[in-house]
């Protein structure tokens, strides 16, 4: 039987996103203080390889990723050819996500029916079926983050309450 790091690398190798405990619990059938011990030793073993993964910790949970100092790799051998309308639509997609296909529709007019599947095959949007069937709920996904180095997309701004 593998062991626990091994199998939570898996996972988070799997996943191919930030993981909380909570998830990794449920996932291995392990408990959290197993997970931890867990998540310790596999940090302590990338920090001590001479490999171009790492695992992190970020405020979404855990995840296995790229070593910065690989990013450029990304850049020209992945390359980005994205119009100027599908970058758009991916930007207003990172910003008003998760958002309605119908929504963006509306936001950024019938070119969204080009951009979307284009976006979904390069891996930076996902796109699921909303429960009443009729349109997409649409995010940005971890390839996102990772190409475009994105840690954390702003929060909408809530304004202040007026003095009263």
């Amino acid at each position: 039987m593998p062991r626990l790091a091994s199998k939570i690398e898996a996972i988070l190798y799997l996943k191919a996103q930030p993981m909380p405990i909570a998830k990794l619990v449920e996932y291995s059938g392990c408990d959290r203080k197993e997970i931890e011990e867990a998540l310790i030793e596999l940090i302590t073993d990338y920090a001590h390889r001479d490999s171009a993964l790492e695992v992190v910790e970020t405020s979404e949970g855990y995840c296995l990723q790229l070593r910065d100092s690989f990013q450029d790799l990304v850049q020209s051998l992945i390359p980005l050819d994205l119009g100027v309308g599908a970058l758009r639509t991916l930007a207003a997609i990172a910003l008003k996500g998760p958002i309605s296909q119908t929504e963006l529709v509306d936001l950024r007019g019938s070119g969204v029916y080009q951009h979307v599947p284009e976006l979904v095959d390069l891996g930076f949007v996902r796109k699921r079926r909303q429960s009443d069937g009729r349109s997409y709920w649409l995010q940005v996904t971890e390839k996102f983050y990772q190409y475009f180095q994105v840690d954390k997309l702003p929060q909408p701004f809530d304004s202040p309450a007026s003095p009263g």
